[in-house]
């Protein structure tokens, strides 16, 4: 197999910001213009699931003018392709085009499949003059085959960025529903090998087809932001606040922080790397939490 050795265009301390992720169908013309209003850190152009087989080469036609209207307000421009070799060509030659941040890969399974996908991206960014490596990789694990090999696919090639586990598809292809007990196990393996290749691990442990229910919604994202994850893919408006919310640190948090903080500068000039702060000991572990919750809150 030929592989694509093209290295990142960017590093691991660029990895984006993504609390939140709306999925607007790219053959809808209203939800296409509206997207950049929403307020998710970055729109996914669908031209999978959302879209009926009749209606996925008028998607692709209209991608262009979809990129540059949901990449309004700097927003981080994704689009979803199809897993089929056919649908996924014609999928690459629309949407390898300038403006757009990341593909995200349903149905992941393997590392050399990414590779393939990777050398057909270079292929067309080459023959287009656009930036080598500059689109990024966002794939889904959604079969039980691929959870036996996620360290391979977080690491597989450098445009790699971000995974996360596809709710719906996972229950399915297990024989069961999309409820707690079933996800927690392989959204945890995806949230492991995600942050143990330096990518940004994304989802909840649920489904996210719910977003009547803002308040069950609100929970599950604040539980899976304690247990790591960066944030979610919403298919649904009212869910990219909750979101956005979830997975940004709230006022107590950076209070926290601030005080962690200025107790390690003063522990320092004393010479000590682990100290106590209003009753607890604190540690180099600690200290690393409260720098990341203050560089999360500089990024929002």
């Amino acid at each position: 197999m030929i592989t694509d050795t093209v290295p990142a265009v960017e590093s691991a301390t660029s990895v984006p910001r993504w609390r939140s992720l709306l999925f607007v169908p790219a053959h809808i013309p209203r939800f296409v213009e509206a997207a950049h209003e929403r307020g998710a850190d970055g729109v996914i152009l669908d031209l999978e699931d959302s879209v009926p087989q009749d209606r996925k080469a008028e998607a692709r036609r209209q991608l262009p003018e979809c990129v540059a209207k949901v990449g309004r307000k700097g927003k981080s421009v994704l689009v979803r392709v199809n897993r089929g070799l056919r649908a996924l060509a014609a999928d690459f030659d629309a949407a390898v085009i300038a403006g757009v941040d990341a593909l995200v890969l349903p149905k992941t399974d393997s590392a050399e499949w990414i590779l393939e996908v990777a050398n057909a991206v270079s292929e067309l960014e080459r023959e287009r003059n656009l930036a080598l490596g500059r689109i990024r990789f966002l794939a889904q694990i959604e079969t039980p085959g691929a959870l036996q090999r996620l360290a391979a696919i977080a690491s597989a090639h450098p445009r790699m960025v971000a995974m996360a586990l596809g709710p719906e598809d996972f229950s399915a292809s297990v024989g069961g529903a999309p409820e707690f007990d079933l996800l927690l196990t392989p959204n945890l393996s995806v949230l492991f090998a995600a942050r143990a290749a330096g990518l940004l691990p994304l989802g909840l442990i649920g489904s996210i087809g719910e977003f009547s229910d803002t308040h069950k919604l609100r929970e599950a994202a604040a539980h899976a932001r304690r247990l790591g994850f960066a944030g979610a893919l919403a298919i649904h408006p009212t869910q990219v606040a909750i979101f956005n919310e979830a997975f940004s640190p709230s006022e107590q948090e950076l209070e926290w922080a601030r005080c962690v903080v200025a107790a390690e500068n003063d522990a320092a000039t004393r010479g000590l790397s682990a100290f106590s702060l209003n009753g607890k000991m604190i540690d180099p572990p600690v200290v690393r939490r409260a720098h990341e919750i203050l560089a999360l809150a500089n990024n929002n």
